[in-house]
């Protein structure tokens, strides 16, 4: 667990002042913390002992403990896979390349695994929610790998609802959608680290709109979760140099369950209008054989 998570997660009981000092490091994480403890205090108000005394209810041994951790996580949420690479060098074991591919694929196991606990259901009933009960647009945006999971969002949510539009690769003309957007739409954003600067640009831009955001970000937690409505997180560790996207594809397929779970009829009716519309495009190898059958049919009905 990282420092924020222990802020807001933690189960501890806390004074007042201890509740300051809270405020102010969520407030400006990490930065906050980085400083001396002199310098936290005075921010919140409150005395040396007390900055030291909540370093030691988080489980540090002190005060530098507590900004050592906080420092590893400013260093996690910046790595490169060229970072990684000597410390994540897969194993290649007794079977060559078998035995890293197994290896990897026991980690990603692994990593779904703890996806299980990363986000509570809640989360995913609310996440649903706001999907299916914005009025105006849904628009999707990822960065240089997540751009494809919101692809794929995309296309799942195609056939719930209209006004779906996935943004695939930002530029000067797909920043100016921003002009048709405000609080009766919602920003699906998927923001991994290490963070890409105009997928934060661009959420921010929608926050002062007044567009609402739902999240999809890594344990470390993008920028944009400061003024996102909704945030998911997943775990994306995995025995790679490489961050799996693996457990954020399992995410966004429970939101669809999620939404699936609670279908309403009109939902029912958009779905068997594609399949018709599919249908008759033979649209896939399914399809397509259903036509060669109804043909005939389809023939006769018409010479009469």
């Amino acid at each position: 667990m990282n420092v924020r998570d222990m802020l807001l997660h933690g189960a501890i009981s806390l004074t007042p002042s201890e509740e300051r000092i809270v405020q102010v490091l969520l407030t400006d994480y990490p930065a906050a913390g980085l400083g001396t403890a002199t310098s936290l205090a005075k921010r919140a108000g409150v005395s040396d002992p007390t900055v030291v005394r909540l370093a030691m209810k988080l489980g540090f041994e002190g005060f530098p403990a507590l900004q050592r951790r906080l420092l590893a996580d400013v260093e996690a949420r910046l790595h490169s896979p060229l970072l990684m690479m000597e410390a994540k060098r897969p194993d290649m074991g007794t079977d060559g390349e078998q035995g890293a591919a197994i290896a990897y694929m026991h980690s990603v196991a692994s990593n779904l695994n703890k996806a299980l606990t990363s986000t509570p259901l809640a989360s995913y009933q609310r996440a649903a929610r706001l999907v299916m009960d914005t009025k105006g647009k849904v628009v999707l945006l990822g960065g240089r790998y997540s751009r494809f999971i919101a692809g794929m969002l995309a296309a799942y949510l195609l056939q719930f609802r209209p006004d779906i539009m996935h943004i695939d690769a930002l530029s000067a003309q797909k920043t100016d959608v921003l002009v048709d957007l405000g609080k009766r739409d919602l920003l699906i954003v998927f923001d991994y680290r290490r963070y890409q600067l105009d997928v934060v640009a661009f959420a921010q831009l929608a926050a002062a709109r007044r567009v609402r955001i739902l999240l999809f970000t890594d344990p470390w937690l993008s920028p944009i979760s400061e003024f996102s409505e909704l945030t998911l997180t997943c775990p994306i560790e995995v025995n790679s140099p490489y961050d799996t996207m693996a457990s954020s594809v399992a995410q966004i397929e429970a939101v669809i369950a999620q939404i699936l779970a609670s279908m309403e009829k009109r939902t029912r009716e958009r779905i068997e209008e594609l399949e018709e519309i599919r249908l008759q495009a033979s649209a896939s190898l399914d399809n397509a054989r259903l036509l060669e059958e109804e043909k005939p049919a389809l023939a006769s009905t018409a010479s009469k």
